[in-house]
């Protein structure tokens, strides 16, 4: 027995002995990467263990270990978590200084020029948010690009009709038109009326390094529509780390994406490439959305010396999708469903041609975007940054043109027992055999023209022309419905130079120039005549009675080419040019020391509008091309950003924009070059005050902002007493956004992130506005009011909170779920004009109609894998699951239909509102390798 005690007693004093020998001291200091000063309270870790320590207010740490070796793991919330290996040397290791980079700012291998104005933390004074690629490439999924946004305060995304890239996007309550779109500080909103499609940026999601949005007024030097805010996409650089990788996803309703991509790395001779393919195709979630779509892009780089850096690039992503472009009522939801649910992904725009997906509604476009970077060091204080670009868009959207018996392709008569259109029988109608449901049966054609025609099934279009006499084949049994596309071409070529000097250690300012020119090319042509055997247009004046027989194919192949000449396209039903010249110069003078930064900045532009009107002037007219219309507008803003000391900030910005109107603001008659006299530029002015917390375990930021947008600009047809019809121009309507937005993240440990924002906003017409209204005569026949004072702006939720978790629970495996809530949600009355003007003529209308609150809940699972003999490649898996629970629920409503007594409703809202509802549960999964 003593044996058995001195063996014990040797082996405790051993073990003992073992452990006083290994315990040592690690000491090291932890540095914000980005202003390359101490970061204070981060915390430090021995991975494996709960031993911990945080750096003191110097970024200095000591911390004791039991081993002679092991691994630091130093995190602090808004920073990349970073691990450093560390050996002791008789009992002790310093590790030197650690170096965290700023998780808002991680943005390697970025294009970030001198025209890409990238607001930094407790810098920059606006309220911002950064979406890094890794979330873009976890979270995302198959959702739609803009879709990544939800996690941010005040913005509002929803997918519409649920089309291939038809998503759209609200900031504080402004729509694309008013939030700038950048791409490395370019700007790519339509010149014409301001748009941003997402289908023609399908594939920035593979290509971008970092996506900021900048709510309100932001820090963009340029005079750009950032009423409600700028989204930044940041794409990758031709200097990327050497290596590639290969994506595959799935998903939901046939879904299938494959990537593929390369970088060289920044080579001896200065040169680097990135180059990346994708494909992307599927069945789409609402019935009849079909699609496929592809993205290139190719950087070449070129550092020939520390003085000069060029980067040239071009992407682009064609693609032609099916869509559901009219928003059903309530009740055929709910007719097409089942035991009185809603059948959420009805579409009432396509059927079946032989069992085919066919469709009267559907885009097709190719918008490739090259664009050359040039960065000049011409000295330690000056710079000078340029970039040349250069976009030709190619195509347009698909429908259907023409009438059977007066009636259009979307009538009752043509639908069968589920809601779709009847293309089979309407080919069959069109060839003269009988349709009963359809009414009279084809008659042959006895108009004008070209005698041989006479007698052959002629299909037209949707109106009678105003040049000859032919409402009676419209209208009547001689026409046919076929199916067409309205082409939306352009050529846009832009210039932005920004000269940049350090006047000393505080003092900085810069000096640009804005420049770019723009042509709409705009114009219908047939796709399919749909058994008939012509088409007949009588829509230009300078050639009435043209019998067609061209059609042109809206699919991926006909847009690849982009320099393919238009003008030996045949046009139908209009064809008109719309050009756009811009000429904006800005400066920025910016001051910042240790803990004060403040800039401020002005702007100005010439927008410059031409219309040139092809088929309602004639080729001899000289008002077949309008005047130039020139508009004069910018802005001017500034702020101020204080550091309180190493936890709290402070900031406030203010600016005011003179807002020159969009196109149509010009040129308000779709048939004529006649010039908008009273066409104003619209005034925005805004005020923004934040508040920002940051410690190492938990960051917040509070802002609170008012936004005033008024004179705008509204046009419409009105009836005024006595029944006499006329035009009305609004001018001086105003909407008031205001609001508070909190967003936080909390790192309660090392493995484990909560994050989450709250939005609320009160975003309200102001005042009421009276007009003329003018009889076709223009003799003043009276005054029409629209009672808007204090009726809530719809499209957008007002309300809107998140709450998701991350949890790491071991190495390379990661699980993430989180809470959304929408609420105060209206209809988005002002869609259709005329509907608009008409209710809310009435001083007792209802205001806008308020849609049911909803809830989704969303969940992720990755795994990462280091492989290779190295360990210098992984293997990743990811999958999404969006809507866990399937909630039904509206996104939009494009009509304002109050329930009366009696009438039928679904969750409180009358049946007769025409809405688009969010999607149900969809999933995706994708495996990644990256070498």
């Amino acid at each position: 027995m003593k044996t058995i005690y001195n063996w014990i007693f040797t082996a405790v004093f051993t073990l003992v002995a073992t452990a006083a020998f290994s315990q040592g001291t690690v000491t090291g200091t932890v540095i914000d990467g980005e202003f390359n000063e101490p970061l204070p309270g981060a915390n430090v870790m021995v991975k494996g263990t709960s031993n911990g320590a945080s750096t003191d207010f110097n970024g200095q740490f000591s911390i004791d270990v039991s081993g002679n070796s092991g691994t630091l793991v130093i995190t602090y919330v808004g920073f990349v978590k970073k691990e450093v290996n560390f050996t002791l040397s008789n009992g002790t290791a310093s590790v030197g200084n650690i170096i965290l980079s700023a998780d808002a700012q991680e943005l390697e291998g970025v294009v970030v020029t001198g025209v890409a104005d990238i607001a930094k933390d407790r810098e920059t004074p606006v309220a911002v948010s950064t979406i890094k690629a890794s979330e873009i490439q976890e979270k995302l999924g198959s959702q739609e690009f803009p879709e990544i946004l939800k996690s941010t305060p005040s913005v509002y995304v929803t997918k519409q009709g649920g089309g291939f890239g038809d998503a759209r996007i609200n900031i504080r309550g402004f729509d694309q038109r008013n939030t700038a779109v950048m791409i490395n500080g370019v700007p790519v909103n339509d010149m014409e009326n301001g748009w941003v499609y997402w289908s023609n940026w399908a594939g920035l999601s593979d290509v971008t390094s970092a996506m900021q949005v900048q709510r309100g007024l932001g820090s963009s030097k340029l005079a750009i529509s950032s009423v409600g805010g700028t989204i930044n996409v940041l794409t990758r650089s031709a200097e990327r780390s050497e290596g590639g990788s290969v994506m595959a996803g799935v998903g939901n309703n046939n879904y299938l994406k494959l990537l593929t991509s390369y970088n060289t790395g920044l080579m001896d001779n200065g040169l680097s490439a990135s180059i990346l393919f994708s494909r992307t195709a599927g069945d789409g979630y609402a019935q009849g959305t079909s699609f496929e779509g592809y993205n290139y892009y190719f950087a070449l780089g070129y550092k020939p010396n520390n003085k000069h850096d060029f980067q040239f690039t071009v992407t682009g992503a064609p693609q032609q999708h099916n869509q559901r472009g009219f928003a059903p009522s309530i009740s055929d939801y709910i007719r097409y469903g089942q035991n009185g649910d809603p059948n959420i992904k009805y579409n009432s725009d396509f059927g079946y041609r032989n069992g085919e997906e066919f469709t009267f509604s559907g885009n097709f476009y190719h918008k490739p975007v090259t664009s050359l970077n040039w960065d000049w060091n011409i000295s330690d204080s000056s710079t000078l940054s340029s970039v040349l670009y250069a976009s030709f868009g190619r195509g347009g959207s698909i429908g259907s043109i023409g009438r059977i018996n007066g009636g259009r392709s979307y009538y009752g008569q043509f639908k069968d027992s589920q809601g779709h259109v009847r293309v089979d029988d309407i080919i069959a109608w069109n060839r003269g055999v009988d349709v009963p449901a359809f009414g009279d049966p084809r008659q042959g054609y006895t108009g004008g023209g070209d005698p041989m025609y006479q007698g052959m099934f002629v299909n037209g279009g949707d109106y009678d022309s105003r040049y000859v006499d032919d409402g009676g084949h419209i209208y009547g049994g001689q026409n046919g419905i076929s199916q067409r596309s309205s082409v939306n071409s352009h050529n846009w070529f832009g210039a932005i130079i920004n000269f940049n000097n350090e006047i000393n250690e505080n003092w900085t300012f810069d000096l640009g120039a804005d420049l770019r020119t723009y042509k709409g090319i705009h114009y219908r042509r047939l796709v399919d005549h749909l058994g008939s055997d012509v088409y007949v247009d009588n829509d230009n004046i300078n050639e009435n009675y043209r019998f067609i027989n061209e059609t042109y194919a809206p699919t991926i192949g006909n847009v690849w080419n982009v320099f393919k000449d238009t003008d030996k396209e045949v046009k139908i039903d209009y064809f008109n040019d719309g050009k756009v010249n811009w000429a904006g110069a800005f400066g920025q003078l910016e001051y910042k020391n240790e803990a004060l930064s403040a800039f401020v900045q002005a702007a100005i532009s010439n927008q410059g509008f031409k219309r040139i009107d092809y088929f309602n002037y004639l080729d001899s007219d000289p008002e077949q091309e309008s005047d130039w219309e020139n508009f004069l507008g910018g802005n001017v803003k500034g702020g101020l950003n204080y550091n309180i000391n190493e936890q709290h900030n402070v900031f406030a910005n203010a600016g005011y924009y003179s807002k020159q109107p969009l196109f149509d603001g010009v040129f308000i008659d779709y048939n004529s070059n006649t010039v908008n006299e009273d066409a104003v530029n619209e005034k925005v002015f805004g005020l923004e005050l934040g508040y920002g917390f940051r410690s190492s375990r938990f960051r917040a930021n509070v802002n609170l902002y008012r936004t005033s947008w008024k004179d705008r600009f509204l046009s419409e047809g009105v009836t005024v007493s006595g029944d006499q019809d006329g035009s009305a121009n609004f001018q001086g309507l105003e909407q008031i956004h205001s609001g508070v937005e909190v967003d936080f993240t909390y790192m309660p440990h090392s493995i484990f992130n909560v994050y989450g924002m709250v939005s609320v906003g009160n975003w309200e017409y102001g005042g009421d506005v009276e007009a003329n209204v003018f009889d076709s005569g223009q003799n003043l026949v009276g005054t029409y009011t629209l009672y808007l004072d204090g009726v809530k702006v719809g499209d957008a939720a007002q309300f809107t909170t998140r709450l998701g978790v991350d949890v790491e629970p071991l190495e390379g495996l990661k699980l993430d779920a989180s809470w959304y809530h929408a609420d105060n949600l209206y209809a988005d009355f002002a869609g259709d004009s005329g509907d608009f003007v008409e209710q809310f003529g009435n001083p007792d209308n209802q205001g806008a109609l308020q849609l049911p609150a909803y809830d989704l809940i969303d969940a992720g699972l990755s795994y990462k894998m280091l492989v290779g003999r190295d360990k210098s490649k992984s293997v990743s898996l990811r999958l999404n699951v969006n809507n866990v629970f399937d909630e039904t629920y509206i996104s939009e409503s494009e009509t304002n239909v109050f329930a009366e007594p009696g009438d039928e409703t679904y969750n409180g809202i009358s049946t007769s509102n025409r809405v688009y509802f969010g999607f149900g549960r969809t999933w995706n999964f994708s495996l990644r390798y990256n070498f």
